[in-house]
């Protein structure tokens, strides 16, 4: 039997911790992370001023279903910058963001109201940030004590302050997180137009569909597998004891190999987009 509450994925057999030293959520930047993504952004959607800012966006360029190579480098650009970044590569992605975001707001035939720079909204998407690099982290590195919990938790504030979240908006300790995700997670719904756009993201219909076919059955497990009973009964995902078993097992593996990696391989994604981003501002090109 695995143990679950409604609003965190919980794991019954970790590996063991590499080592009991000061922690940071740049240790969650290991490119296995990445697996969690399609959770992520179904945790971030089911916020309904969330979901429907993206589903009704009329911002082309940064279209799941019409440019995912391009949305997903923007994605993971910005964990990279917020993380591993200067502060000059935040203020710089951040003005790119912030040129975007301009033109994200409901109409009035939005069934909700929503503006892309809602702090409440980015401090709800930031916390989602966290949540996942806290569940990879402890997947691929084994479960933090107290104090590692506490250092992790407040290493990740610029997961929002890289935009428009205030220092003073996160909750000031990671026992205090708790309350707010609690609280936070009791204003999710999804309605039949963003459940059909996030069923299209997990089947992968914005790419051709040859090369969806093998890797669709692993993307759903995946993703089912990072999402918490409250995101995925939102969602109608399947999930039981033997998929919990497969989940935890993949993870003791995956794990084990990636003790034995060096960080610039772990973390050579990472590295490589904060190359990037420092390319484009030198040669004065678009970063999203």
């Amino acid at each position: 039997m695995y143990a679950v509450t409604a609003n965190r994925i919980e794991v019954a057999h970790h590996t063991a911790r590499w080592d009991d030293g000061p922690v940071s959520v740049a240790d969650a930047m290991d490119f296995w992370s990445f697996a969690a993504g399609a959770a992520n952004v179904i945790m971030q959607l089911s916020r309904p001023g969330v979901g429907h800012g993206v589903v009704e966006s009329t911002v082309e360029s940064g279209n799941l279903m019409k440019h995912p190579w391009k949305r997903a480098r923007t994605t993971f650009t910005y964990l990279a910058v917020a993380i591993r970044g200067t502060d000059e590569d935040r203020a710089a992605f951040r003005a790119a963001v912030d040129d975007v975001h301009r033109h994200v707001k409901s109409t009035p035939s939005s069934p909700v109201r929503y503006h892309a720079f809602d702090r409440d909204l980015q401090m709800w998407v930031a916390a989602c940030l966290f949540v996942g690099l806290e569940d990879t982290y402890q997947l691929l590195r084994g479960p933090m004590t107290p104090q590692q919990r506490e250092q992790f938790y407040l290493s990740a504030w610029p997961l929002g302050t890289t935009l428009q979240v205030t220092e003073d908006q996160w909750p000031p300790s990671r026992a205090d997180f708790d309350d707010y995700w609690t609280e936070a997670c009791a204003r999710i719904g999804l309605d039949a137009a963003v459940r059909d756009y996030l069923m299209d993201l997990i089947d992968l219909r914005m790419i051709n569909p040859v090369l969806a076919l093998p890797f669709r059955p692993l993307l759903k497990f995946l993703t089912a597998g990072f999402l918490a009973p409250v995101f995925r009964d939102a969602l109608g995902l399947g999930w039981g004891t033997g998929r919990q078993w497969c989940f935890e097992r993949l993870f003791l593996v995956v794990a084990f190999v990636n003790r034995f990696l060096p960080e610039f391989v772990r973390q050579a994604g990472t590295f490589l987009l904060l190359a990037d981003v420092r390319t484009r501002v030198r040669r004065h090109r678009r970063l999203v």
